[in-house]
């Protein structure tokens, strides 16, 4: 418990200082440095565009990370008639209170300390849990650092070929790029910069293709109607048209979180929460 509870602190600084490097690089060194045509206008620069496009994904992810955050999970006890709160932590921790007995796949997370209405799992990237009153705008966040992740992983390869003087035309290119940069690094030839780049391109690879993994996973399950918690435990759940459980996620103005971070309006979980 003592490691969870530390990688909890530990992850979102990892998160936040990866982000931050990423930031960086983008601004002040891939898209100033690549992106320079002379014969092209001010208004459709590929800097300007490049750099456009990073901003705009890179507010996303920040913007629905910080509501992943916001939107905690419920107080022990409050609007889910489980009693008054000692007796509810108690009941949770020696097992005496069933998960579903109060609402479906409603859990106690021993890190949060708090309930969570429809619990999919806890995210040490956001130390908070995933449930009804978060999914979607932690769905738009992986979906956005993916993206982000990828868009780096591009101008930054990009970057690579002019300071190198090499082409990835040959797909083999980038999977040999590691190795044959750790050669030259440590036989002078490569600077650290240069090195620090070319770790950086294998990282955005990672975290993009995990984040993108993830969000696909998770769109599945929504479909479905479940959650991992739901699935993990073996739960049964009802059958009912797709369209609904995206809604129920995603709420009638699904349109507009695809573009700004916003809260999950709309939504069933919402509507009921108001009433």
């Amino acid at each position: 418990m003592l490691v969870l509870r530390l990688l909890n602190v530990v992850a979102p600084a990892y998160f936040l200082c990866i982000s931050l490097v990423t930031f960086v690089l983008q601004i002040f060194l891939f898209i100033p440095s690549m992106f320079r045509d002379p014969s092209a206008t001010s208004l459709l620069s590929p800097a300007l565009l490049h750099g456009a496009l990073f901003l705009f994904l890179s507010a996303n992810a920040l913007g629905n990370y910080v509501l992943v955050i916001q939107s905690s999970p419920e107080d022990l006890g409050k609007g889910l008639n489980l009693g008054q709160g000692t007796e509810v932590v108690a009941d949770w921790l020696d097992g005496s209170r069933s998960p579903g007995s109060a609402l479906p796949s409603t859990h106690f997370c021993r890190l949060c300390a708090r309930v969570t209405q429809r619990h999919d799992h806890h995210c040490f990237f956001t130390g908070n849990c995933i449930g009804s009153r978060n999914m979607r705008n932690f769905i738009m966040f992986c979906l956005y650092t993916s993206l982000a992740c990828l868009h780096s992983l591009v101008t930054g390869m990009a970057y690579i070929s002019v300071a190198l003087s090499m082409s990835f035309a040959n797909p083999l290119a980038f999977l040999t790029l590691l190795p044959h940069s750790i050669s030259q690094f440590f036989s002078g030839a490569l600077l650290s910069s240069e090195m620090f780049v070319i770790l950086m391109l294998y990282l955005w690879l990672g975290i993009g293709l995990a984040c993108a993994g993830f969000c696909c996973h998770q769109m599945l399950l929504i479909l479905r109607g479940q959650t991992r918690y739901q699935v993990r435990k073996g739960m049964v759940v009802r059958a009912r048209p797709w369209r609904q459980n995206l809604r129920e996620v995603f709420g009638k103005r699904w349109l507009l979180g695809l573009v700004i971070p916003v809260l999950n309006v709309g939504s069933d979980n919402h509507k009921q929460k108001e009433k």
